[in-house]
């Protein structure tokens, strides 16, 4: 019964891209599985997507020359004494510790589930021709949705439809396309079809989930998507802020912002009806910890429900580094909690499905601060809507079904991240 029960976990993982792992409150997430179920025509690239892959061996190597190399000029740190929010931090660290390792023995006891994660980054199709010859231009959104001409840039959707004009089946499928050209900044770009569709934006392509949008500009527009009547606001808000970070900012990964501003994100006026779950996702400092707790929840509304954690492995399932390494711990937190709407009594509380606390996200890490799709581990949680109604903030990429707002919601739908699926024609 064990061997069918884990063969069926492995057979739902290889189509949903989500691993439940036995006796602890953890899964295993494959994003690449997961963000595939937005596309028909296109697949997300896994060695794109994977392009920090830990391929535990190689690091390994060069962990040993390294350490080598610098034995003589490395002196030994001294310890020195935790200050107050050191301390509280490592008091978080040591009560999430137990649960973090239980996930993680459970993730090393799937043998099964390891002998597939070692090979997520391959690729299970080429490149078409069209897209080998595609130049590598990396649009930078943020810069141009500063300039006086902003408003002048427009996306060219290019819509592939099919239809069958008897409707009694008999006939063949006729392909037609539509082409629209609209403005790609501070405007509502929608996708209604259930079909892919293709977009060119100065010389680049990029892939549009369907049945989404997306809402491109800095955060003096965000008011544009507050809905004229809040029975048509959402029930899932997922939140990425660009936390000012000394890493990001030597990196030059991203644009960051000073936490205050976060203050004005107007959650309450977003907010469906029947109220929101608000996932935030937030990085180990105490000081933003202390933020969010104090500041940010209150400002918003929110009344703060459970944390999970996004553990992060390696190709062999090893953490990407020690567990208790104080300033570059091998997890992040997402907060959650619920927003209350005008219709959301005390009544309609007690029918929603208690969120559990400590739950642990396990993955191998895509690029610099991308992060998991964690929309459906989410679903069950969220307010009775149905179909439930999801946006995401500072977003870097799109799903089905999502509305995705930030000054760069494209960034990862560039068709450079895709694999060709396409049909020819």
């Amino acid at each position: 019964m064990a061997v069918a029960e884990t063969s069926d976990r492995l057979s739902a993982f290889l189509s949903s891209g989500i691993y439940r792992l036995e006796s602890c409150n953890a899964v295993f997430i494959d994003p690449v599985r997961v963000l595939n179920r937005s596309y028909s025509r296109f697949r997300v690239s896994p060695s794109m997507y994977y392009s920090r892959f830990f391929d535990s061996k190689h690091e390994d190597q060069e962990s040993r020359f390294s350490s080598n190399s610098r034995k003589r000029k490395r002196k030994e740190k001294q310890p020195h004494a935790l200050n107050e929010r050191e301390r509280s931090a490592d008091e978080r660290h040591q009560e999430a510790r137990p649960l973090l390792l239980k996930a993680h023995e459970s993730l090393l006891e799937a043998t099964d589930l390891l002998s597939v994660i070692c090979n997520l980054r391959n690729d299970v199709c080429s490149l078409t021709e069209s897209e080998e010859s595609l130049p590598i231009v990396e649009q930078s959104f943020v810069e141009l949705g500063r300039v006086w001409q902003a408003p002048l840039y427009e996306i060219i959707l290019h819509f592939h439809q099919h239809c069958n004009p008897s409707g009694d089946g008999s006939s063949p499928l006729i392909r037609y396309k539509e082409e629209r050209v609209i403005p790609i900044f501070n405007n509502l770009v929608v996708n209604e079809t259930s079909d892919n569709v293709e977009a060119e934006f100065l010389n680049s392509r990029y892939v549009i989930p369907r049945e989404s949008c997306f809402y491109m500009s800095d955060l003096r527009q965000i008011h544009n998507l507050i809905p004229a009547e809040s029975d048509c606001g959402f029930s899932l808000i997922v939140v990425d802020p660009p936390w000012e970070n000394k890493s990001a900012s030597q990196k030059l990964v991203y644009s960051t912002l000073p936490n205050r501003y976060f203050l004005s994100l107007p959650i309450k006026k977003l907010t469906h009806t029947e109220g929101a779950l608000i996932a935030l996702w937030v990085t180990n400092r105490e000081k933003l910890r202390g933020f969010v707790e104090k500041e940010l929840f209150p400002a918003w509304g929110v009344s703060y429900a459970a944390t999970f954690y996004w553990l992060k492995v390696k190709s062999d399932g090893s953490l990407i580094s020690d567990l208790d390494l104080f300033h570059h711990r091998p997890y992040e937190c997402l907060l959650l909690g619920y927003c209350h709407g005008e219709g959301m009594d005390s009544e309609y509380q007690s029918r929603l499905k208690p969120l559990q606390d400590n739950q642990v996200i396990i993955s191998i890490p895509g690029d610099y601060s991308r992060k998991p799709p964690i929309g459906e581990l989410l679903m069950e949680y969220v307010p009775e809507l149905k179909p439930a109604r999801c946006i995401e903030l500072f977003a870097r990429e799109m799903q089905a079904g999502w509305i995705s707002w930030g000054n760069e919601p494209l960034h990862f739908q560039e068709l450079r991240y895709f694999r060709g699926t396409r049909e020819k024609g």
